[in-house]
């Protein structure tokens, strides 16, 4: 059986929903002939943690932790909170704040941690990897970003020990969209670029998880137009056995899972919304995960507050099953190269899906060829995602494609060919 490395900085029991891929392909991939090992960090202490993950891991898979240096707890001091205060990531970049302190940590995050604030993992893990390979022969190393400071471990013991490197691409990388309207240095540009141009010049196969990144890529780098892959974030069947549906009332219950930043406001549907319940329907909203303070102040200043429920972080199952008993499912799609992951757990939930998302045809045609919602611009209402039920008429086949075995199966073929 041939081995692969994997790193990849978010592992169990980490919350974030960043693991769900690569700790799935680590689990399928040995039905492939393949016998992952894993590199990452001893703790994530940014994230929440769900330790149902835990159970998830092979008792054989060798998993490699190392130190790191993070910034958070130095930030959470300098702007007043404790060392024990949760930090989310819609918080960290919003621009709804506008104190000093909060300008200038951001300022440093954009420019001083380069190529991301991930950036005190490089050598410890880069250290531990030398030592691994020098022990074990492996024939492909795949890294997982963001964050990116992993393609830039991978690259360096890939080039020091000549094996095949393949970089997976969860988000762009320099012009991701929550820089767009932060300021970065001409020369924190110019290292970052230099940084993603050298890992994919070096790289074996390049994987990005849309089409439209690996478009955008091959314009930006046509080196690596014949070394390029597709393989959707996808979801796991197992996770949606047994989940628990509760008996059904006469409110309509909309919610929205992940993360949503400042960028992602849709303030005409949230005014349809309350219009709505004005009228004298009853309307639920529910977030599930982070949410950025502009999302709220809106949500206030409309009058939506009351019919709102901000429920935080959930595991993995509670979150499914709050998906479960939804009537609505809600997506803000953050730009044109983005398709976020739980879009293919909502697919599978078979719901109607409400999609946000300015000129993002990618997004619209995953939906519309599953026959599973409707895609609008943030400036529009979605009136019309209410005048049909798209639960009970979802394309048949059109969703099981995303199943994560399969595309282990892919991810293997492409190891194969390499």
């Amino acid at each position: 059986m041939k081995k692969a490395l994997f790193i990849t900085y978010f592992w169990p029991p980490s919350g974030k929903a960043s693991l769900h891929w690569p700790l799935t392909m680590i689990n399928h991939l040995p039905k492939f002939g393949w016998q992952p090992s894993v590199l990452t960090v001893n703790k994530d202490t940014f994230t929440e943690q769900d330790n149902s993950f835990l159970n998830e891991i092979d008792k054989g898979l060798e998993v490699i932790k190392t130190k790191t240096f993070e910034p958070f707890n130095i930030y959470k001091k300098f702007i007043g909170k404790s060392k024990g205060d949760r930090l989310n990531a819609s918080e960290t970049i919003s621009q709804s704040n506008k104190s000093i302190t909060h300008k200038i940590s951001v300022w440093i995050r954009m420019n001083l941690f380069i190529p991301d604030a991930r950036a005190g993992w490089y050598f410890y893990a880069v250290k531990e990897g030398k030592k691994l390979l020098k022990k074990n022969n492996f024939d492909a190393i795949i890294s997982v970003g963001p964050p990116h400071t992993s393609h830039l471990i991978g690259n360096k013991i890939s080039k020091k020990f000549k094996v095949p490197h393949f970089p997976v691409f969860i988000d762009p990388w320099v012009d991701v969209v929550y820089y767009k309207n932060f300021n970065r240095s001409n020369l924190t540009l110019a290292i970052d670029k230099h940084f993603e141009k050298k890992v994919l010049k070096n790289c074996r196969q390049a994987i990005f998880v849309t089409k439209t990144m690996l478009t955008d890529y091959v314009k930006k780098y046509k080196f690596i137009n014949n070394k390029s892959n597709i393989l959707y974030w996808g979801y796991s069947e197992k996770y949606f056995f047994n989940l628990t549906s509760k008996s059904k009332n006469d409110e309509t219950v909309i919610i929205h899972a992940g993360n949503i930043f400042d960028y992602q406001n849709p303030k005409e549907f949230w005014k349809l919304l309350k219009r709505k319940i004005d009228e004298g329907e009853k309307i639920k909203l529910k977030f599930i995960g982070t949410v950025a303070p502009l999302i709220k102040e809106t949500i206030n200043e409309i009058g939506l507050s009351n019919y709102t429920n901000y429920k935080g972080f959930l595991s993995y199952t509670e979150m499914l099953n709050e998906l479960n008993n939804a009537d609505y499912l809600l997506v803000c799609a953050s730009e044109k190269r983005h398709v976020p992951g739980k879009l293919f757990e909502y697919l599978r939930i078979r719901k109607t899906i409400i999609a946000f998302g300015d000129d993002n045809e990618e997004v619209k045609q995953i939906i519309e060829n599953a026959n599973a919602g409707k895609m609008f611009n943030y400036n529009e209402t979605a009136e019309e995602i209410f005048e049909k039920d798209y639960s009970t008429d979802q394309t048949t086949g059109k969703i099981e494609i995303y199943e994560r075995e399969n595309i282990a199966k892919e991810l293997s073929e492409i190891l194969n060919n390499n």
